[in-house]
This record gives C-alpha cells, sequence and structure tokens, in this order.
C-alpha cells in the first residue's frame, strides 16, 4: 500500500487540486446555498403533480396531466431504479452537491483522457482545468441545463476510454467505456451523445484508414467489437432512458408531422429547420473564441454606470440608479441569436497553443482533432453555413431531432484544449527536433496577437449593430417617444459594445504576452519544465477562472429555503383552488403558455415548458391558436380558467369559463373524416359537446349500428390518479364517450367492468370509447410494455457492467500478482 501511494502521488497530488478548485469556486455551496436557475424552476413545475402523488403513494406515476394535457413523466423525471449508473451518480451528488459534483466530473474526465494519452500529470491537470473551465461550461449550469452539463462533463473520458482501446488495453478500455458510456446515457441528454458519436465516427474512420496502411486490419477488428460490446451494455444498462424515450419521440415535435404542408402532400419528419436552426453561431462569432466580450457577452445585465448609456441618461437629467436599471436592460450582444447567456470562450492562450499544436505535434490523433473541430464548427454555424448544415440536417440519421445547433461547440471545447495540452508535451519530449520551434511558436502566438490588437486599436471594423438594428432604433423611440433621442441612445450603446470587445482584446492580448513570455523563457533554458507548466496553468485558470465569474458567480447562488416554494403563489391560484374538481385545465395567459410552466405548479396547465411535446398539440398550437385563441378546443380540453392581467392596473384576474365541456361526455353524432388534415380542419369551428370527428382508421372498432343518441345518460369522474382514472356512467343504449384526455396509445389501456375495449382517437388528440349501455365502470391504466421490459434489459445490462468491473479488477491483480 505504502508503494502505491508512492507511485500514484501526483495524480493524487493533482485530484487534491481539483477538490480545492471546486471548494473555492462554489463556496456558496459549503454554505447551505444552492443555484436559482430558470429550467430547474421550470422542472419544479412540470414535476408537482408527479411528485405529489410520489408522496402520497410511495412511487411516481408515469403520466402527468400538469402540462400540454398530458404527457409521460419518463420525460420529466423517472427514478430508473434497476440502473447502476443512477446509484453511482446519486454517490457521486451524496459528497459533492450540485453544481460542484459536474465540475468535479469536468476535471476528473479530462485528467482521464489527457492521462490516456500518457501527458505528464501536471500538464493533464492543466489540460483538464482548460477543458473544465471552458465558459459554456459555467453557462450551462447558470442556465440550468443541468442534464446537458453532466451529458458534457462525461465525453472526455468517454474518448479516452475509446482511444485507451485502440492504443492497445481492449480489457480496461472497454470496461471503461462501457461505464462511462453508462453515466453519459444515463444523463438523458440525447443530444451530447450524438454530437459525441459524430466526432468519435471521424476517430473510427481513421483508426480504420491507418489499420489499412499499416496492414493491421485483425486489430482494428477486434478493438472494434470490444467497443461495440462496450456500447451494446451501455445502452442495455440504459434501456429505461431510450427505449421508452425513442417511443414517445416518434410522436413528439422529433418525429414525423401529422399534418401534411408540401405541396406534394409529404409529411415532414424531425424538427423544423428553421426552429433547428434558431440558435445557430454567427461565423464572425466565433471571435469570441479569444476575445470573450467581442460579440457583447450576454444579452442584458452588463452595463455600468461608467457605460457610454448611462452617461447619454444622466446627460438628459435622468437619475443615475434608474439610468443603471435601464442600461442594465439593453441587449450589449449583437450576434444573429434571439438572445445568449454568454460567449463560447476557449482561452487566448490555449488557442495559440492548438495552433501551435497544428504545425508542431506528430501523435496522428492530431488530424482527428483537426477534422471534428472543423466539422462541428462548420456545423455549429447553423442557418449561416447551409452547405453543411443541410446536408446533415437533410440526410444524416437523427440529426434533425435537435434543436439550437451550436451546442455542437462542446466537442471543440474538448479538443482544442487536448490538442494544445499535446503542443506542450510535444515541446518539452521533442524541443531539440522541431526544426524552427522559436518561429513556429512566434507565428502561432503572433498570428492570434495580431487579432487581439485590431480589436483593440480598431474595434470599428466590427459594426457592434445587429441585423434588424433600425428595427430596434424604431422600438426604443416608441418607448422613449422620441426618435432622435432614440438614435442617440443606440449610438451610446454601439459605443459601450466597442468598448467591451476592445477591453476584452486588450485582455486577451496580455495574457497571450505572459503565455508567450513563459514559453520563449523555456526555450531560452531560462525556466524547466515543470516552472513552465505550473506557470501556463495558473495563468490559464486565472483567464478562464475570471470569465466565467461573468456567469456562474456568489451572486447566483441563493438559499435553499428560497427553492422551497420557488414559485410564487398568487391569489388567482388560491381562488382556483378552491374548486376541488380534480381533472379542469387552466390556461395562464400572464406569460407565454407553452413555454412555461409555473401553472403547472398549482394546476392542470394547459401549456407548460418542455423541449419535446406531442406532435398532435403543437400542431393544435399552430393551426387553432395561430393569432386567435380557438375556444372550442379550449372547451374540449375542459379548460375551466384563464388567467389574464387588467390592462389597466397590470392585475391578475380570472376568467371562468362555463362552456367548458368536462372531464368527459357523450356525444350525439359522430362524423369520420379522411385524414389529418380533414381532422384539423373540422375542430376549427364545432361544439365538441355534441360531435365527435373520428379519423377512418378508427372506423372498423366502431359498431355505428349500435350507436345511439345519449338520452338521459350521464358519466363522472369517480377517482383521478394521473395514470389512472376511475369513470362511472349510466346510458339505456349503446354511446359514444369523449374523455378531455390526451391519446396516447403507447401505453394507456381502458376496460369496461375490467374488461378491455379499444381506444379511440377523437377530435384530433382525445381519447374516445364506445359504451355499451347499461350501469357500467370505465378505468383508464397506464402501464407501458415498454417501460417494463426495458426495466428487465437495464438490470440484465447493469449486472453485466458490474460483474465486468470486478472481474476487470480481479484479471489486473492477479496480473500483478504474477509479475511481481
Amino acid at each position: 500500500m505504502k508503494n502505491w501511494f508512492k507511485d500514484n502521488s501526483s495524480h493524487l497530488i493533482v485530484i487534491a487540486i481539483f477538490f480545492v478548485l471546486v471548494f473555492f469556486y462554489f463556496s456558496p455551496v459549503w454554505q447551505g446555498k444552492t443555484l436559482s436557475q430558470h429550467d430547474v424552476v421550470q422542472a419544479m413545475g412540470s414535476q408537482k403533480e408527479l411528485f405529489d402523488f410520489k408522496a402520497q403513494d410511495g412511487k411516481a406515476p408515469q403520466w402527468t396531466n400538469s402540462m400540454f394535457g398530458g404527457m409521460p413523466t419518463f420525460q420529466i423525471w423517472y427514478k430508473h431504479s434497476t440502473n447502476v449508473a443512477t446509484y453511482i451518480s446519486n454517490g457521486i451528488k451524496a459528497v459533492f452537491p450540485l453544481p460542484a459534483d459536474i465540475i468535479l466530473i469536468y476535471l476528473l474526465g479530462g485528467y482521464f483522457l489527457l492521462s490516456v494519452l500518457r501527458v505528464k500529470p501536471w500538464l493533464a491537470a492543466v489540460g483538464a482545468i482548460a477543458i473544465t473551465f471552458s465558459s459554456y461550461n459555467f453557462i450551462y449550469i447558470e442556465a440550468g441545463h443541468v442534464n446537458k452539463a453532466y451529458a458534457i462533463a462525461y465525453l472526455a473520458p468517454i474518448i479516452g476510454a475509446v482511444i485507451l482501446c485502440y492504443r492497445g488495453n481492449k480489457l480496461w478500455g472497454g470496461i471503461l467505456l462501457a461505464l462511462f458510456l453508462s453515466l453519459e446515457i444515463r444523463t438523458n441528454h440525447v443530444q451530447m451523445t450524438y454530437y459525441l458519436f459524430i466526432a468519435l465516427l471521424i476517430l473510427v474512420g481513421l483508426e480504420l484508414y491507418y489499420a489499412i496502411r499499416d496492414k493491421k486490419l485483425p486489430d482494428f477488428f477486434k478493438n472494434s467489437a470490444v467497443q461495440l460490446g462496450a456500447v451494446i451494455v451501455a445502452v442495455a444498462v440504459n434501456a429505461t432512458v431510450l427505449f421508452p424515450t425513442y417511443e414517445y419521440s416518434k410522436l413528439t415535435t422529433r418525429g414525423k408531422a401529422n399534418i401534411t404542408k408540401t405541396e406534394d402532400g409529404k409529411s415532414g419528419a424531425g424538427l423544423d429547420k428553421e426552429y433547428a436552426y434558431a440558435w445557430s453561431q454567427g461565423i464572425a462569432e466565433n471571435l469570441t473564441f479569444v476575445i470573450p466580450n467581442a460579440y457583447g457577452g450576454k444579452s442584458q445585465g452588463v452595463l455600468d454606470e461608467k457605460s457610454h448609456v448611462v452617461k447619454f441618461f444622466e446627460g438628459v437629467g435622468v437619475p443615475q440608479h434608474q439610468a443603471v436599471q435601464f442600461a442594465q436592460s439593453l441587449p450589449t450582444y449583437w450576434g444573429e441569436k434571439s438572445f445568449t447567456s454568454g460567449p463560447w470562450y476557449f482561452g487566448v492562450g490555449i488557442i495559440a497553443l492548438f495552433i501551435l499544436g497544428l504545425i508542431i505535434v506528430k501523435d496522428r490523433l492530431k488530424w482527428w482533432i483537426l477534422a471534428a473541430t472543423v466539422l462541428t464548427i462548420l456545423l455549429s454555424f447553423g442557418r449561416h453555413f447551409t452547405l453543411i448544415s443541410d446536408l446533415f440536417f437533410d440526410y444524416f440519421p437523427m440529426y434533425n431531432k435537435f434543436r439550437a445547433v451550436e451546442s455542437i461547440l462542446i466537442i471543440p471545447s474538448i479538443l482544442i484544449p487536448l490538442l494544445a495540452a499535446l503542443a506542450v508535451q510535444e515541446i518539452i519530449e521533442r524541443e531539440d527536433k522541431i526544426v524552427d520551434l522559436d518561429k513556429k511558436v512566434l507565428y502561432s502566438f503572433g498570428s492570434v496577437a495580431v487579432v487581439c490588437i485590431v480589436v483593440a486599436l480598431m474595434p470599428t471594423l466590427l459594426s457592434f449593430r445587429i441585423s434588424e438594428h433600425q428595427g430596434f432604433v424604431s422600438m426604443l423611440g416608441q418607448q422613449l417617444g422620441d426618435a432622435a433621442m432614440a438614435n442617440q441612445l443606440a449610438e451610446a450603446l454601439v459605443k459601450d459594445r466597442a468598448d467591451l470587445a476592445s477591453a476584452d482584446a486588450w485582455r486577451s492580448f496580455f495574457i497571450l504576452v505572459i503565455i508567450f513570455a513563459l514559453l520563449f523563457a523555456y526555450l531560452k533554458k531560462k525556466m524547466s519544465s515543470t516552472v513552465l507548466i505550473i506557470g501556463i496553468g495558473v495563468v490559464t485558470l486565472a483567464d478562464l477562472w475570471t470569465v466565467d465569474k461573468r456567469y456562474l458567480n456568489n451572486d447566483t447562488f441563493v438559499d435553499k429555503s428560497v427553492l422551497k416554494n420557488p414559485i410564487e403563489e398568487r391569489e388567482v391560484d388560491q381562488l382556483i383552488k378552491l374548486d376541488k374538481d380534480p381533472s379542469y385545465r387552466v390556461l395562464d395567459l400572464t406569460t407565454n403558455p407553452f413555454s412555461d410552466a409555473k401553472a403547472s405548479y398549482f394546476h392542470k396547465s394547459f401549456g407548460g415548458y418542455h423541449a419535446a411535446k406531442l406532435m398532435r398539440f403543437q400542431e393544435i398550437l399552430e393551426h387553432q391558436f395561430n393569432g386567435a385563441i380557438n375556444e372550442d378546443v379550449l372547451d374540449m380540453f375542459n379548460v375551466r380558467y384563464i388567467i389574464t392581467k387588467d390592462p389597466q392596473n397590470n392585475v391578475d384576474r380570472i376568467q371562468r369559463r362555463s362552456t367548458a365541456a368536462g372531464n368527459a361526455w357523450f356525444v350525439d353524432k359522430v362524423t369520420f373524416v379522411k385524414n389529418n388534415n380533414e381532422e384539423m380542419q373540422a375542430i376549427s369551428s364545432f361544439d365538441p359537446s355534441k360531435e365527435a370527428f373520428v379519423h377512418e382508421e378508427f372506423k372498423g372498432k366502431i359498431d355505428e349500428k349500435r350507436l345511439r343518441l345519449a338520452n338521459n345518460a350521464s358519466i363522472k369522474l369517480t377517482s383521478y390518479h394521473p395514470d389512472r382514472m376511475e369513470y362511472e356512467y349510466s346510458a339505456p343504449n349503446d354511446v359514444f364517450a369523449v374523455f378531455s384526455e390526451v391519446y396516447y396509445d403507447k401505453g394507456w389501456k381502458a376496460y369496461v367492468d375490467g374488461k378491455e375495449v379499444p381506444i379511440l382517437r377523437a377530435d384530433y388528440i382525445l381519447r374516445a370509447l364506445q359504451l355499451p349501455g347499461g350501469n357500467h365502470k370505465v378505468e383508464f391504466v397506464f402501464d407501458p410494455e415498454t417501460v417494463k421490459v426495458s426495466n428487465v434489459i437495464s438490470l440484465i445490462g447493469s449486472l453485466v457492467l458490474i460483474l465486468g468491473l470486478l472481474g476487470g479488477i480481479f484479471l489486473s491483480y492477479r496480473k500483478k500478482q504474477q509479475t511481481a
């Protein structure tokens, strides 16, 4: 044991340093504080109903009616109790609370990747810091994209495991790939995993090329087979994450459209291209890789009392505190995205070392890093470079399922620091063998320095105006009531944007000079390699740390008591809750109801907040709520209350809708329609309580001869549970019942007196049943077979992974004993 500590002392010291960094960056966490994040608050709203029932029943329901009329909960929260990755993740969180655990995983994962490449421990630590403290890793956390942050954190160790496997250690390469990929998939952010797959596909292609060239195809296929086995195990472990999601996704906005939109009558599959490309990285915006505020930083909250905008307001007699408040609301970001929480900043020194690495690194991995970096940067441009983006969107499998294409820059945020670290390693190990090394260092750093100097001295070479600048000025004119003043204010804002860019350009230039000076001193034998590495590490950490603190800092933390009631209950919410009927719905128009889940915290909301709504619900929004509210559709969804704001005094008020159809009703007439377009058109204007429109595909399941008018018939909800609802009804003859519940045939079953009956779809999205005459009990139960089967597969996969880990440890121990 003593020898083990001695042999691994460097690694242990590095890990201890990582702990210290995490401790100091997130000092509020250890004071009992937590982050107040927009997406986390939204998630609390969407999860409230299922957690209420979980507290009551001991298990969470698999369906919730708190958003969009109803949706499965495995896209909102699911325990995944048979998944070993769940327990590993929970164990990490138990020791290191959110978000400290995410950053620690980043650091350890980056360190593992660089260690696999045999980078010296201290340099590997510097590389891990550069990977971890890339700005968007912290911006995602601040914004509340926690699952995305976890997913990104596991990307580096997955890359390390793949490389480890190709470089000869099939045993631990395969085992660790299965482990890290299991943890990655468990985060349930498929988009990040998918982007990693694109990068690794290039790596496998290059490995195949080298295997053919060097006549080592058998080794390549053996290594690839081991990795394929690891992937299969990881997929099996996460069966409860992947299979229900895949089944659900085909019926969501990620799947195929039901309404034909094109002239040839074909329905599109995947997201709308304009929607998917909404957050595309501007081509020139990559300037932020080296100058963080080149494009103004985040959208709002940047300007202070020293800004031109504040001085302008003070000049016209506005008090400073009011001027600052208004300035904080103005957009300093001037790129092409609707808004942003901050820039993609990789570190100016890291970029210079990356360029140097392209010149001097001999490891063939360089070509993979270059190819994957270039491709992912081009894909991040989205609508600004459709030559590549459209090719992937139209033809590459599943690429059109994801939005915010700029997110693919998480791949360069790992690969650029990776090559930068390899460049320093190359200098240390092969300094004397690199021809004209001094010049190559000078050219690499000089090229980046020129960019910084140009922006610092001549910022006006950039426009600092959004593409809709005149429209923005017109809006200011309407707010201020003075067009001339609006123009002057806009020009003051442009000056502030230029000052932000210039100041950060000088900042980047001086950081670059310091790192260049360290390298120059080392090349002139003025310092040791250890001092060089520590120097680069300290400067890089200080550079990235201070930029990250602009977005995720102590002010973003709040006392945990604040999140005990994350959404303030209003008087209107209290009044509505006096209605004890468990089935009515609420439409909250005081905000954008379909991108806000706060109403779901208190009510069964017709709106909500989720990235993957059911396609049928989205299509109803597009066709029935585009510019006006379709009252008939609100009736069929049993929307009993609408919350609005009084325009005169800005007070919330309630509108009670007496026409809401209720939780279930019998109709007098069933009208069949030929296709989805006709069905959508039919519900544009109708009385849902009297007539139901049914697609012809269900005609064979309805006995029209037995249906009669629902005279003297009644139906009522007797028991409500999100995934189990019971009704009692009385009818003199066969009747057609419509239920104000979303139709989803991947798990819902209906029973009349315990006997299963087919569920029909009516009015485009609701459930319906043909019911026999008499007094009977109807029961709806949501119990998807996919989830049950997935739990079994997940348990088997978890056992295989555990046995693999134990077997790997045993074989390694036995091998060490034999060689001792």
